[in-house]
């Protein structure tokens, strides 16, 4: 995720189930395999007063860290779940996985529509 941050909301196109990256034991949580696991906390998670350019900073520098990790799409569906109100789940800072949401929200009232529009012609 080393592009602007404008342009990682393009990825955030995750489908809403869980993909698993690969097969892995069951009775591990996800979690125990974060590459986050070995960074500072403080890389994902905004200091108090936290001045725009260094909060722009260390977030792009989160995300590399998200974007090397075996368990981003869990983790990143995770964020979106909860939901997660502050940091950087699965490369996306709060923010971006608002906007995600908002977009999965638009398109399952699409989706639903689109059903019931469908079920009044068969009815006709």
């Amino acid at each position: 995720m080393l592009q602007p941050s404008h342009s990682s909301l393009q990825v955030a196109a995750v489908p809403s189930q869980r993909v698993p990256a690969r097969d892995r034991d069951q009775d591990v949580p996800w979690h125990t395999e974060a590459v986050c696991r070995r960074d500072e906390a403080g890389l994902f998670f905004a200091p108090s007063k936290e001045p725009t350019a260094a909060r722009l900073s260390r977030e792009e520098a989160a995300k590399r860290v998200c974007a090397r990790c075996p368990v981003m799409v869990e983790c990143r569906e995770h964020a979106l779940l909860q939901p997660e109100p502050y940091g950087v789940w699965g490369g996306l800072t709060a923010a971006e996985r608002r906007v995600v949401l908002a977009r999965r929200r638009r398109r399952e009232l699409e989706l639903k529509k689109a059903a019931s529009a469908s079920r009044v012609a068969a009815a006709s």
